[in-house]
């Protein structure tokens, strides 16, 4: 086959598909470029996840009219003189090819006017093919509307994932850069509903308690810390504010989103012994060096960055997050009259009752113990396999010993001695109730005296709410509150003293990007996680009641050796084992 150079409609969609990979992309191309052109107001509005309309509009400086046709053309950019200024790189944008990526795959039209004309202008980009400028009013700065994105390259349609999914990636996105511009106000409309707002006022941790509640705020740290040239800011999570995965983790290098791996290192280096296994921090990180410093021009996307010194920011990073966490959280001291004791911390009230419903930790319930909740997020696959399962044979009549390490309970059976992980077990207690309940369509509630409020991150109350139909099958009364806020009025009477809002969060908080959150197995995902969040935890002291009638409650369990993820529930010794480590039969 003879070489020969491609056409230009071919080159633009080859250079459009290393700049516009879903409609995300879209959006952080066009408000990078607003903020460049120091936008104080930014506006954006998806439809079908973008795939039909993204608009994003600012008040920044404008594009002259004469100088519009060219904005839309590759390699066009008022940001890049020399080849030199690549190794001094102030801006967010600088390569000239997103507008013309972006018009070369879809509709576009931009209008634009600056502050020293009276008319602004417009012009029309389709399929990279544009349009004469034509005059029109308009107030100053920019308005890009893209229409039917995609609608010449099927084959990059197909692979965009589902509308729930897409529409996350732009709502995290936005969110990133509403918590690293703090001065501006930004706007994002779903079709008529207002999914994020800010007030553009500075205050960054009022930002965080609009995207993720003022609990959080409130627990969020703020670091701050400048050495040698380099300068952090931004905010952590203390150790009992985890998630399941990283993407709540954000790195911001002089005003740039960046993706850098290094940087997660060192971030989660700083966290080292101070998290359990599977669980990472929010983190919001602004980190400014001098631009030679950094090379921002390595992939088109401009979200990864490589360092002229790795090991000196590595261990910026490192040192900064870890002083912070010990100044917030310093090291506690036991008293010597501890050892050897039962403390029950006097504070926190426990639930006691044969019926074993719930009870409230003594320990934080997300951080009591490295034994707690250490399911990673792809055991919540096996709560799918519940009815399919054969069931386990049953465990005999236990009599309980005791309890270990407020996390185990000791248990003698007529074939040796048991182990009993309170948090598994109780987890497949609820669940098994649960279930039960849900298939005799009878789930008793109970309103809550003061209902509760939960705000949550806008790709995660989006989640939520295309699912709140199912949830309340499961005697939830839950029902929007507002701008990504719920309001809980009641919750089933089997979690009765359990927390509803963890129990709500618990729901959206593990799905990873490519999985269709609570479609496949909704009931028995809703129940897995519910129960999963609202179980006793590892590190809670019980009573003697509580603990026999836990252990009376798993032995009348269909699949009492496992929880609903599929962790182990106890752990046997058998008699004959004994004998053996005890030197009294078989080897000594």
């Amino acid at each position: 086959m003879p070489i020969r150079l491609l056409s230009d409609e071919v080159a633009s969609q080859i250079a459009a598909g290393e700049v516009v990979e879903r409609p995300a992309s879209v959006v952080k191309e066009l408000l990078e470029n607003s903020l460049d052109a120091g936008a104080k107001n930014i506006f954006i509005s998806i439809d079908e996840a973008g795939k039909k309309l993204i608009e994003v509009a600012d008040d920044g400086f404008g594009i002259a009219a004469d100088e519009l046709n060219l904005a839309a053309a590759r390699h066009a950019t008022s940001k890049l003189v020399r080849s030199d200024d690549l190794f001094q790189i102030l801006t967010l944008g600088f390569r000239g090819e997103a507008l013309a990526s972006i018009g070369s795959v879809s509709h576009m039209t931009m209008t634009s006017r600056v502050e020293s004309t009276k008319e602004g202008a417009r012009i029309k980009v389709e399929g990279g093919i544009a349009s004469k400028v034509e005059k029109v009013g308009a107030p100053v700065g920019t308005t890009v509307r893209v229409e039917n994105l995609f609608y010449n390259v099927p084959a990059r349609l197909k692979f965009l994932k589902t509308d729930v999914t897409e529409r996350r990636a732009i709502d995290a996105l936005v969110t990133r850069y509403a918590l690293a511009y703090p001065n501006v106000r930004f706007k994002v409309t779903d079709g008529k509903q207002v999914t994020l707002q800010t007030a553009g006022d500075g205050d960054q941790r009022a930002i965080l308690a609009s995207l993720y509640g003022v609990d959080v705020a409130k627990q969020m740290l703020e670091v701050m810390a400048n050495d040698d040239g380099l300068k952090i800011s931004g905010f952590i999570s203390p150790t009992s504010l985890t998630r399941s995965n990283r993407r709540e983790i954000t790195f911001f290098i002089n005003g740039r989103w960046v993706q850098e791996t290094s940087l997660n290192s060192a971030l989660l280096q700083a966290y080292h012994t101070l998290l359990m296994v599977g669980r990472y921090p929010l983190t919001a990180l602004f980190i400014e060096m001098p631009a030679e410093d950094v090379d921002v021009n390595v992939h088109p996307t401009k979200a990864e960055v490589r360092f002229r010194s790795q090991d000196k920011i590595f261990s910026f990073v490192q040192r900064s997050v870890r002083k912070a966490l010990l100044a917030y959280t310093p090291v506690p001291t036991v008293s010597p009259q501890l050892w050897g004791s039962r403390y029950v911390p006097p504070s926190e009230p426990r639930e006691v009752g044969l019926d074993w419903t719930i009870a409230h930790s003594s320990v934080d319930s997300d951080q009591s113990s490295v034994n707690n909740e250490e399911e990673t997020t792809n055991d919540e696959s096996r709560i799918t396999n519940y009815e399919s399962r054969p069931l386990s044979t049953n465990i005999p009549l236990l009599r309980l010993i005791g309890q270990i390490g407020a996390t185990y309970i000791i248990a003698e059976g007529p074939d040796g001695l048991y182990l009993i992980d309170q948090h598994a077990a109780h987890e497949r207690v609820l669940f098994e109730k649960l279930m039960a309940q849900r298939e005799n369509k009878n789930i008793p509630s109970q309103s809550l005296l003061s209902p509760e409020v939960v705000t949550l991150p806008p790709q995660s109350a989006k989640i939520l709410s295309e699912q709140l139909s199912a949830l309340n099958q499961f005697g939830f009364e839950v029902e929007e509150f507002g701008t990504n806020t719920f309001q809980i009025r009641a919750m089933p009477i089997l979690f009765s003293g359990g927390d509803p809002a963890s129990a709500l969060k618990s729901l959206v908080e593990d799905f990873e990007e490519d999985e269709s959150p609570l479609q496949n197995e909704i009931e028995s995902k809703i129940a897995g996680r519910v129960c999963k969040r609202l179980a006793v935890k590892g590190g809670q002291v019980l009573t003697t009641e509580e603990q026999k009638s836990l252990l009376n409650d798993l032995e009348v369990c269909q699949n009492p050796r496992t929880c609903p993820h599929g962790r182990p529930t106890m752990i046997h010794l058998s008699v004959d084992m004994l004998e053996k480590q005890f030197g009294r039969k078989g080897a000594r």
